[in-house]
């Protein structure tokens, strides 16, 4: 027995890491107390470049403890693999309809995200793209860079109305933004806010209807659903005034590709202002790439330094927090208890 005993003194505990798989690309390539926080854990991290696709990212799951994501494919055959070693999928962001939700709750994976980080900065970015349609803005720039003096009359933003789908934190500061422009708003949403509605001079509309027919211009922040995929569509660019210009700072699938397009040539919409494609990263012949009415940007709208901090470091709090089996800061599927690592 004394051997026995002398034999298991003598061996030592190896701890494991745990393995976190992080890929959200500007979590990585901006500097900030969010890389301190994720370092301090000691825990083991696997880098990507995301997004990706559901082959890459099944490539890298099956023997990571936690997930920090961007906007991969995390399909149900994704999530079938990396159970059970994945105990946390924290969202870096707000949109999760590239995470199957459903899913990951019937395997008991607590879907983490970061409400209230990146509202001023998608505002922001929804008026430059607003401001870049309106006022002619590539083609002067492009004019300059090239020797030339070319010039286009644009329009001013003042009394022209603009019609918000979805007020959420996100469209309640673009109705804020548009006040100060000394713009008509005219919003629409299943919850309404009587209260900021009334303090922002936000009039209600009755249906999408009405904001369709009565905007001159149309900013779309709401959620994909299967309600909302497409509403932008033939029927409803038929609805709107001729000349109509749309901005899109949700997401691409929210507006059919086809049908703005046809749009666009026709004229009925005079602009299209997008951050937001149904493809990302898009081909190099995607349709809406080449028109000179469209001003698109590459999905960064909420790529700022300050919002960049601010959803890295919420989404690693998250994580730490939900590992440690503590209720985390914000959760999809709050029906999936938390359980420590």
């Amino acid at each position: 027995m004394q051997k026995f005993n002398n034999d298991i003194s003598s061996i030592k505990t190896i701890i494991v890491p745990m393995k976190i798989l992080l890929t959200t690309t500007s979590f990585q390539d901006t500097p900030g107390e969010h890389h301190d926080l994720l370092a301090r854990t000691g825990w083991e991290i696997v880098r990507a470049r995301g997004p990706l696709n559901e082959a890459d990212t099944l490539a890298l799951v099956g023997d990571v403890d936690g997930y920090i994501c961007g906007d991969d494919a995390i399909t149900r055959k994704v999530l079938e693999k990396a159970r059970p070693k994945l105990k946390v999928l924290s969202k870096y962001g707000i949109g999760v309809d590239k995470i199957d939700v459903k899913s990951a709750t019937e395997f008991g994976i607590p879907v983490l995200f970061t409400p209230g980080v990146n509202h001023t900065t998608v505002a922001e970015h929804t008026f430059l793209l607003l401001l870049a349609l309106e006022k002619n803005f590539l083609f002067h720039t492009d004019s300059t860079r090239s020797g030339g003096w070319k010039r286009k009359t644009g329009r001013e933003l003042l009394e022209k109305t603009i019609g918000i789908v979805g007020l959420g934190r996100i469209g309640k500061e673009v109705a804020v933004r548009a006040k100060a422009f000394g713009m008509k708003i005219i919003g629409f949403d299943v919850y309404w806010d009587d209260k900021f509605a009334a303090e922002h001079d936000v009039r209600k509309a009755r249906s999408l209807d009405d904001v369709f027919k009565e905007s001159d211009y149309i900013s779309v922040h709401t959620n994909l659903t299967p309600e909302t995929r497409n509403l932008i569509n033939a029927g409803s660019i038929a609805k709107m005034k001729k000349g109509v210009l749309i901005l899109n700072c949700a997401r691409g699938e929210i507006v059919s590709t086809a049908d703005m397009v046809a749009g666009l040539k026709s004229g009925q919409v005079g602009g299209y202002g997008t951050d937001v494609l149904d493809v990302e990263p898009p081909p190099a012949d995607h349709p809406l790439l080449k028109l000179p009415n469209v001003v698109c940007t590459p999905h960064i709208a909420s790529r700022t330094y300050e919002s960049v901090v601010r959803q890295a470091t919420t989404s690693v709090k998250n994580l730490i927090l939900a590992m440690n089996g503590e209720k985390p800061i914000a959760q999809v599927n709050p029906e999936v208890p938390v359980k420590a690592a």
